[in-house]
């Protein structure tokens, strides 16, 4: 019963104080930090077991990986490499090494000092990705660069349980009980490396190999319940699995999630597993709010306030620097930076270890345990702050705040660049009605000056999608230039609004074949077409007759048509690998010996032009309208 009326407390402390804040434009991350202060320090109704209810409710961060995973491809996450090795990686060192240098002026030992500045250069993952996700964020450039500190930090908590009880040898302390190992620490270095390295290898061929049929026997059931439980134990076996050899539960799922993004059960799971990571998130930010030591913080405010404030701004001035280098200007700059000027969830765990390890004494754990929910329960503040003040002074508005579409249309245009531009224009001058959105409002507002009725916003919001007319539309152009948007785009359109014809914008060939599988009907690729008629001006350049020089472009473009439809299977089975290499090249071979054989069958008079007359209907439509001059008499 007790359980029943804890559950109670906290659902009651969601539904009312969430909605609230979120009325008030203050985020459901603050409203619940503050619905967990009111039910817990301010009238005392939960308090004992707040510290259990936030370990449990943890879960929900590991949840939150895997569903980030689910949308993260493999290709992706390599061409995030730079940022999550040199970004990630500095951003850590740095604040590391600031915070280190701090805590010795204050008087900590070295050992603790480094111990304390490991502990607080993380960030909250559940706090931050919560919010990005909210705010449609995540796509963005700053999205992006904070996720990939994110998830280096995440990788960063392994070396930093390894070696928080070296530290306590120097520190003095007893060296407690550490089972940062999980059940590999009676093993030889060398073993435990292997079994780790053996389970994530079983992680990767389970997602790759067994997942699939093992998902389509039970979707066959069609019972939706047991596709759940199916999903939960997928998730919670792999966070076992992580934890047993000492690894972080959510980076193991994160990893798995990654795996099953190719998956045609990818979006099933993330509405199966959503809820509950909504529903844990949400619990585990209430356990923080309740936690917080009121007692401590009134007995040295100054001091504590003064930590924590001075602790963002320490974080905060590694970040703008980094963010800096790495090519972040204006808005994007602050968003980054204050998006991360936090301490994270991982550090009431870290310091809990580390005073069982004997590097921190208790009273030290207290206040920066204090300090952390402090930082944490004013980052909601920092976005607001960024919402309302930075991005209006720099002229950016966010995802959340796009425009309203007064009049939908019948045909979409997503992306309002150069290849958007001609499209629309091509369309409007034959009178067909289009909605345009696009994610720049810079550019949004250079075309209005021109005229062409458009909307800001991102197109890949299932809401922003509706609101332009998706349920009616008979058509939509997806011109997006981010090629992950491009995709998400198509894919969800081709699921939600199967009546709706796609043309896609492609970059490459490989494109198009994602395009394709995600459900377009016709994909151009954006530079083919300028680049046959470059190559016909550049035969004509060089002597070649403008007849001659057409008929080998359009060789050309049948033989690449009906070869891009030939590869799609080996793409589709192996991406790049060998047979997809040596299918191309004899393709290439055979395109050679066509054209070789087509210059020398060449017997056509010089003087023939690569002419293509117009539809029979429209020459007797032009005789009608021109009548000929009646012959002289």
């Amino acid at each position: 019963m007790a359980l029943l009326q804890g559950a109670f407390v906290y659902l009651v402390a969601m539904v009312v104080a969430v909605p609230l804040a979120k009325r008030l434009g203050l985020g459901s991350v603050l409203g619940y930090l503050l619905a967990g202060i009111v039910i817990g320090p301010a009238l005392g109704i939960v308090g004992a077991e707040t510290e259990e209810v936030k370990h449990f409710a943890e879960f929900g961060v590991v949840m939150m990986l895997f569903l980030i995973g689910l949308e993260l491809q493999p290709a992706m996450l390599w061409r995030m490499r730079s940022r999550l090795l040199g970004l990630g990686g500095l951003q850590v060192a740095g604040t590391t090494a600031a915070v280190f240098a701090i805590s010795l002026a204050l008087g900590l030992a070295w050992q603790s000092a480094l111990a304390v500045g490991m502990i607080l250069a993380l960030s909250s993952t559940a706090i931050v990705l919560q919010t990005l996700e909210e705010k449609g964020w995540m796509k963005t450039t700053p999205g992006q660069s904070t996720f990939s500190v994110l998830l280096f930090q995440d990788i960063a908590v392994i070396p930093m349980l390894a070696l928080l009880p070296l530290l306590a040898v120097h520190a003095g302390g007893h060296g407690g009980e550490t089972h940062h190992g999980g059940g590999l620490e009676h093993l030889p270095g060398w073993l435990q490396g292997l079994v780790i390295l053996g389970v994530i290898a079983v992680i990767i061929l389970i997602g790759r190999y067994l997942s699939r049929p093992v998902f389509r026997f039970i979707a066959a059931a069609r019972l939706r319940e047991i596709f759940s439980a199916a999903a939960l134990l997928l998730v919670i076996g792999i966070a076992l699995a992580m934890d047993r050899i000492g690894l972080s539960p959510a980076l193991g799922t994160f990893l798995a999630g990654v795996v099953l993004s190719g998956s045609e059960f990818r979006h099933e799971l993330e509405s199966d597993i959503a809820p509950f990571k909504g529903l844990l998130l949400g619990v585990f930010f209430i356990s923080v709010g309740a936690g917080i030591d009121f007692e401590l913080l009134f007995g040295r405010p100054g001091a504590i306030v003064g930590l924590a404030i001075g602790l963002m701004a320490v974080k905060l001035m590694v970040l703008l620097i980094l963010g800096r280098v790495f090519g972040l200007r204006r808005a994007d700059l602050w968003l980054f930076g204050l998006g991360l000027a936090q301490a994270g969830e991982f550090g009431f765990v870290l310091f809990g270890f580390a005073g069982g390890a004997g590097v921190l004494p208790g009273e030290l754990i207290r206040i920066a345990t204090l300090v952390v929910a402090i930082t944490m329960l004013l980052t909601p503040l920092g976005f607001i702050c960024y919402e309302k003040l930075i991005a209006p002074r720099f002229g950016r508005r966010d995802a959340g705040g796009a425009d309203s579409i007064d009049t939908p249309g019948t045909t979409i245009i997503a992306g309002v660049g150069r290849y958007g531009q001609v499209v629309n224009r091509i369309l409007t001058t034959n009178g067909h009605t289009t909605v345009v959105l696009d994610y720049d409002a810079d550019t949004i507002e250079l075309v209005r000056r021109f005229g062409v009725r458009s909307y800001y916003g991102d197109a890949t919001r299932p809401d922003l999608l509706e609101a332009a007319g998706a349920e009616n539309a008979t058509l939509l152009i997806a011109a997006l230039d981010d090629r992950e948007k491009q995709n998400q785009l198509v894919e969800h359109m081709a699921n939600h609004h199967p009546h709706c014809r796609i043309i896609a914008r492609a970059l490459d060939r490989h494109h198009v074949y994602e395009l394709l599988e995600a459900g377009a009907h016709h994909v151009e690729r954006e530079l083919f077409e300028s680049s046959l008629a470059a190559g016909r001006r550049a035969l004509i350049e060089l002597g070649a007759h403008p007849f001659k020089a057409e008929r080998q472009a359009r060789a050309f473009r049948t033989h690449d048509r009906q070869t891009l439809a030939d590869l799609r299977q080996n793409w589709l089975d192996g991406g790049m690998d060998s047979s997809y290499v040596a299918a191309a090249r004899g393709r290439t071979d055979e395109l050679d010996q066509i054209m070789r054989t087509d210059r020398a069958a060449d017997r056509h008079d010089p003087t023939e032009r690569g002419w293509v007359p117009p539809p029979k209907e429209d020459a007797v439509k032009l005789v009608r309208t021109n009548p000929p001059d009646p012959e002289p008499s």
